[in-house]
């Protein structure tokens, strides 16, 4: 991996660790909006996925879609693939609880939330163990 792509790598990774910091964060608050951490959880599996395509040299598409993002990923390295039904669950979370109308209920659950927050964890966990250390923050 040369130095560029170490970079880029590593700076598409801090931004997903500074969006599962927030994710933790807004929700440890009492009252915390769970609408914007559980965003955040989102946005951490969507650049964690992204860092691991930058990482390998492939085209970034300009997409939410994780589902699509783990397809991806997973052409290079197959283990994304137990990653699919996590990230059919992430995806609607870049925009569900963003604007109003979109959801039945304009709040996520307790629940969901957790649910996405380990689901995200784990995505970024699976990209950071797959790189060599140099690319990792």
């Amino acid at each position: 991996m040369d130095e560029q792509l170490i970079r880029l790598t590593r700076e598409w990774l801090t931004k997903a660790a500074h969006d599962l910091q927030n994710a933790r964060i807004v929700s440890a608050v009492p009252d915390g909006p769970l609408d914007t951490a559980i965003y955040h959880c989102q946005q951490a599996a969507e650049k964690s996925l992204k860092a691991w395509l930058v990482s390998q040299s492939l085209p970034l598409e300009r997409t939410h879609d994780l589902t699509r993002l783990v397809t991806l990923a997973a052409g290079r390295d197959v283990s994304f693939f137990d990653w699919e039904e996590a990230a059919g669950i992430l995806t609607p979370y870049a925009s569900a609880f963003r604007y109003p109308g979109l959801t039945a209920d304009p709040l996520p659950t307790r629940a969901e939330f957790d649910e996405a927050l380990k689901l995200a964890e784990g995505i970024h966990a699976l990209v950071l163990g797959l790189l060599p250390k140099e690319a990792t923050p």
